[in-house]
């Protein structure tokens, strides 16, 4: 039920979801409060449906755990539905289940979350519910003992036994010398079989308090009523001081870096990852807006340069895939990948790709390519921007990574304005060989 969300490769969502919403809907107004005791509060509201999604933000992730520890912040997400003071083990899950609605969770490097989406008549019980377990969690040995044997299992499925996963995890570590995202989010299996429930409860003593966390609610519902129902549950709960946050950036680099990964499958692929910035400043920056359409020339599309040529015209990759990450509290990364049809060779893929590379230095993108690949950006998101669901997880999200929750509609006119030179000069910048990280997958052999 509580999935990870495993965002390494995850592209910039949240500004293509702004896009789709300008193009099918008059901007909804966001509004915002914050309690005495810290907790934020952001509420959009939305008349289509009876419908309500309720999301709690807690602004820790995998990349604030601590060497031994790996895992803490899945494995603390797992117990948050293992009751309270006043629910029993399970309860808050059928608590929500019996009024026709559905709960989940999702923990990341940057945050952890978890949601609701039910009949807006409920709202005032998944506030209550939510509140009642940021500060009443009850952590019992034998409920953890479960949770835990469940996520060293989800380990051995998403990555021990899924190649991909694997090669995943091994990029990470490559890429990262020191910074945490090196590590994977479900934690390592050595430190998840001697995790104990004090580093469970010293994980929820240190980051679940209202002034590290926010209440986003999309959906048939009264701004107003929302804030009295945050102050009514909710706003007892004291603030507490939080854990120092110290600076961790990643070391400069000297060369490119490898490695290769045999597991048991029968095809090979490559991943190839650059590093480049992240969103830092929505208003100054323009090198991740350029970025992210990068990515969408060369795969954004059935007409994009890298898939048209490797996978429909020359007809030797099974698959590509690029994205960029760089809605995120860490360091950003360009990510291009691509799986060879059988009999040929990752060399000969990689060719290609950096003959692309090159042309697209030498030669640039045009105006209408890049027109192109906006009016896709645009169309490709317009369904996930509809769902209540998903625009709370979009303010969720800009407001775990450091940015105003509405921050969408300044990203969205960002994106517009980036010209085919600025694509041309961060594919000049970041798209460097010397400094990528190669993670090759191939099948294990006999030898």
């Amino acid at each position: 039920m509580r999935e990870v969300v495993f965002v390494i490769v995850a592209t910039l969502m949240a500004l293509s979801s702004a896009l789709a919403e300008s193009s099918v809907q008059p901007a909804l107004s966001v509004f915002q409060d914050t309690l005495s005791n810290g907790l934020r509060v952001i509420v959009k509201p939305d008349r289509r449906s009876p419908v309500a999604a309720v999301m709690v933000w807690y602004r820790a992730g995998s990349m604030d755990e601590v060497g031994g520890r790996t895992g803490v912040a899945h494995v603390l997400e797992h117990m948050m539905f293992q009751g309270t003071e006043t629910l029993a083990p399970g309860e808050y899950a059928k608590r929500i289940a019996a009024t026709g609605g559905r709960s989940n969770a999702f923990t990341s490097t940057d945050y952890t979350g978890y949601l609701q989406e039910l009949h807006s008549s409920e709202l005032e019980l998944a506030i209550k519910l939510e509140a009642d377990r940021m500060h009443n969690l009850l952590l019992r040995d034998e409920e953890f003992n479960n949770e835990l044997r469940v996520v060293m299992e989800e380990r051995r499925q998403r990555v021990d036994d899924n190649p991909r996963g694997l090669l995943m995890e091994q990029l990470a570590a490559t890429m990262y010398l020191s910074h945490p995202y090196r590590t994977p989010i479900v934690g390592w299996m050595n430190d998840l079989e001697h995790l104990t429930l004090e580093d469970a409860a010293d994980w929820y003593r240190r980051w679940y308090a209202p002034n590290n966390a926010a209440l986003v609610v999309a959906g048939d519902v009264d701004p107003a009523e929302v804030v009295r129902l945050s102050e009514k549950y909710f706003g007892p709960i004291k603030s507490r001081l939080l854990p120092v946050r110290k600076p961790q950036e990643e070391p400069g680099r000297l060369g490119s870096r490898m490695v290769t990964v045999r597991a048991n499958t029968t095809m090979t692929s490559q991943i190839t990852a650059y590093p480049a910035p992240r969103l830092n400043d929505i208003d100054i920056d323009w090198e991740p807006y350029a970025l992210y359409l990068l990515a969408g020339v060369l795969d954004g599309h059935s007409a994009a340069r890298l898939h048209k040529r490797l996978v429909l015209e020359e007809g030797i990759a099974h698959s590509v895939s690029v994205s960029y990450d760089g809605l995120r509290r860490g360091p950003g990364v360009f990510y291009v990948a691509f799986t060879p049809v059988k009999d040929r060779e990752l060399r000969d893929l990689e060719a290609v790709w950096l003959d692309e590379a090159l042309k697209l230095v030498t030669h640039g993108v045009s105006e209408d390519e890049l027109n192109r690949v906006k009016a896709q950006v645009i169309a490709g998101q317009v369904f996930s921007s509809d769902s209540v669901l998903g625009q709370a997880s979009r303010m969720g999200r800009m407001w775990a990574i450091g940015f105003a929750p509405n921050a969408s509609d300044v990203i969205n006119e960002k994106l517009r304005v980036i010209t085919p030179d600025q694509v041309r000069q961060v594919a000049e910048k970041y798209l460097v060989e010397h400094q990528a990280t190669i993670a090759i997958l191939e099948p294990k052999t006999s030898k």
